[in-house]
């Protein structure tokens, strides 16, 4: 007896339960690595949002096709898990069988599976940006277990920014192979640090004079 078609909103509630499994699904580099951990989700949000800011700095790019490209370019390691570049070496990938069979299953498949296929194939400007986005999201996680002391992840930082394709992308490598991880919120050269209520006091009165 066949199957009894899915109403939509079952199919839905099928893919918000799917998707939720990137959550506890590991990115498998960092058993070779020696330290660190990530998950799938994790990988896909910060990639998106590196992604985005790649797209700004290409003014001919599309942005929100470039965001939905870096959510969904890994949405298959769900079913297939992470497989790093050991694994991809000697066993198969089945990404695009899963993310056709996740495609089927929702009815807005389509729309997935074209952005997959599209970032798979790597000849647009969108994909490019995506791929590097990818590979930037590596950089930026590798630094920050570099900063931590492995001594290893110099050597996989170098690789991956070889594999950097788009000029915004090479641009941005540099700067974050340059930078500390922590340089965006630390600065020992800054007072509040080490006086908190002096500087606090002083951001008062400031705030009092241009009232």
């Amino acid at each position: 007896m066949p199957k009894a078609k899915k109403d939509i909103y079952e199919q839905v509630a099928d893919f918000v339960y799917e998707t939720s499994i990137h959550s506890q699904t590991p990115r498998s580099g960092f058993w070779f690595l020696g330290s660190g951990e990530q998950s799938v989700a994790e990988h896909l949000f910060h990639t998106a949002m590196i992604a985005y800011a790649l797209a700004k700095l290409v003014p001919e790019a599309d942005e929100h096709k470039v965001m939905l490209m870096a959510l969904f370019h890994d949405i298959g390691e769900g079913r297939t898990s992470d497989h790093n570049y050991v694994h991809q070496r000697y066993g198969r990938l089945a990404e695009m069988e899963a993310v056709k069979d996740i495609s089927n299953s929702v009815p807005f498949g389509k729309e997935i599976f074209d952005l997959f296929e599209e970032e798979d194939k790597s000849e647009t400007l969108e994909a490019k940006l995506v791929r590097d986005a990818d590979q930037l999201e590596w950089i930026a996680t590798l630094r920050a277990e570099e900063m931590k002391g492995n001594c290893k992840a110099k050597a996989w930082i170098d690789i991956a920014a070889k594999r950097l394709k788009t000029t915004p992308g090479k641009k941005l490598g540099k700067m974050l192979i340059k930078k500390h991880p922590d340089s965006w919120w630390f600065d020992a050269g800054d007072e509040w640090f080490v006086d908190r209520k002096k500087t606090d006091q002083k951001w008062k009165e400031n705030r009092k004079d241009n009232q």
